[in-house]
Parts: structure tokens; C-alpha cells; sequence
């Protein structure tokens, strides 16, 4: 199965850390759900400021995904990463409609001690925007 347009499209810009290509990537009713803020996150704008600042918390030279289900609509991309000496593991779960635009992205991470590293510098970032 060849990798869908959307995801290929997210790997592209997770790579280059190219926060302007999420403009054409999410759609506008886009969905952020954050392993760290209870309610989800509506919107492109609100989307985009959340996944820019996990960009610039998460992606260094350890940062790789190691997995990846993909079905019709929706995929699930496992990644792993090392902060500060704490070995993070995650998943990014992500759907997507017709036009190949991003409707959800979900975050999960583990171990607890990963969380709070990643709020910490995420929160950092949002600061600053």
C-alpha cells in the first residue's frame, strides 16, 4: 500500500520542520487533541500553534518514527525520541478527508516523566508565539 497523500505530505513538513506547509496540510475544522489539555483543540489556528511548538519540542537528531498503520482515512505513526536523557515513545494518530487535509491529530505519550518534559517545552514555545 503506498503511503497516502496526507502523510506523506505530514513527513515531508515534520522533516522540515516547515510550519507553512501546515496551512495547505489541516483543514479548517481541523482537531488538535493533546496528551496534556483535557478538552480538544478546534480549529487551524489553534492546531497549527500546537503542532509548530511539538516541532520544535520533539524533532532533534534522535526524533525518528518507527511505525506506521495506515487505513483508508486515518493512520497511526509511532516515534520514539530522546530529551534531555528521558526516552520518549509515541504515537501521532491522524485523519484526514477527502481533499487529503488533516481533520484530527491525536498525541499520545509515554512514560509520565516524557509528558511532563514535553508540556514543559511545548509550553515554552507557546509562550513565546
Amino acid at each position: 500500500m503506498s503511503q497516502p497523500l496526507a502523510i506523506a505530505r505530514w513527513h515531508e513538513a515534520a522533516r522540515r520542520r516547515d510550519v507553512a506547509a501546515l496551512d495547505a496540510l489541516l483543514a479548517d475544522d481541523v482537531v488538535f487533541l493533546s496528551p496534556v489539555v483535557r478538552t480538544p483543540q478546534p480549529g487551524k489556528a489553534l492546531t497549527k500553534a500546537y503542532l509548530s511548538a511539538a516541532l520544535d519540542a520533539l524533532l532533534n537528531e534522535t526524533f525518528r518514527y518507527v511505525g506506521e498503520w495506515i487505513g483508508p482515512d486515518s493512520a497511526v505513526l509511532e516515534f520514539v525520541a530522546v530529551i534531555d536523557g528521558i526516552e520518549i515513545n509515541g504515537a501521532d494518530f491522524i485523519a484526514w478527508n477527502g481533499a487529503d487535509q488533516i481533520v484530527s491529530f491525536k498525541v499520545m505519550i509515554r512514560p509520565l516523566k516524557a509528558i511532563e518534559l514535553v508540556r514543559q517545552r511545548m509550553a515554552a514555545q507557546l509562550a513565546r508565539a
